[in-house]
């Protein structure tokens, strides 16, 4: 069974985008464009308004995250366990470097970011509608075979539907209760990563 991890409030402990706008964007904008997510908008499209927002240099932006996010306990015994694949809706500008910090190498597909001072610009990885979502999700990156999933959020939903096993906290959590579909709760990955030890399962 193959590991797919999320990394926005998941590998992270808060989410380094709403982190991020909250710093050098326009907070409001994200709020009011997520809450419009499946309905309005899709997801690339709220993500792209928000961004729209943020003209810091990326450079500062880094600097920033790299002294501030935290990451959840137990990201290098799981990625030295498992050899994970990390699936995120950010950016490899602002994840590659976190990853760096903690000294913890693993696969990443992400988008780019182009930061421009009129407003960041975002290249998204994945441009091509989900048969079973309708937008561009992260199904379409899952390996192929059995697929132990770990998420929090939106961006989640499609993938985690499509997994064997699914770990969830945040809103995901909250999605997957209220339709009665199974998951495991966690609080930080050493609990993932002894769920799957207790089942004997490997990378």
């Amino acid at each position: 069974m193959r590991l797919v991890l999320d990394w926005d409030g998941t590998v992270t402990e808060r989410d380094t985008i709403e982190l991020l706008i909250e710093r050098f964007g326009d907070i409001g904008t994200y709020r009011r464009t997520g809450a419009l997510m499946g309905r309005s908008l899709s997801h690339d499209e709220a993500l792209a308004h928000s961004f729209a927002t943020v003209r810091a240099p990326l450079e500062d932006v880094v600097s920033w995250l790299v002294a501030t996010v935290r990451v959840r306990p137990g990201l290098p015994e799981i990625v030295e366990r498992h050899r994970p694949l990390v699936v995120s809706s950010g950016f490899h500008e602002l994840i590659d470097p976190v990853l760096a910090r903690e000294r913890v190498a693993v696969e990443v597909l992400a988008n780019r970011v182009d930061a421009r001072p009129d407003g960041w610009r975002i290249r998204f990885r994945q441009g091509v509608p989900c048969g079973d979502c309708g937008e561009p999700c992260k199904r379409a990156a899952l390996p192929a075979g059995e697929i132990a999933y770990v998420g929090d959020g939106y961006s989640d939903r499609c993938a985690a539907l499509a997994a064997t096993r699914v770990f969830a906290t945040g809103a995901l959590a909250r999605y997957l209760a209220a339709r009665a579909i199974p998951y495991e709760p966690f609080e930080d990955l050493h609990d993932v990563l002894h769920a799957l030890s207790r089942e004997g399962v490997s990378r």
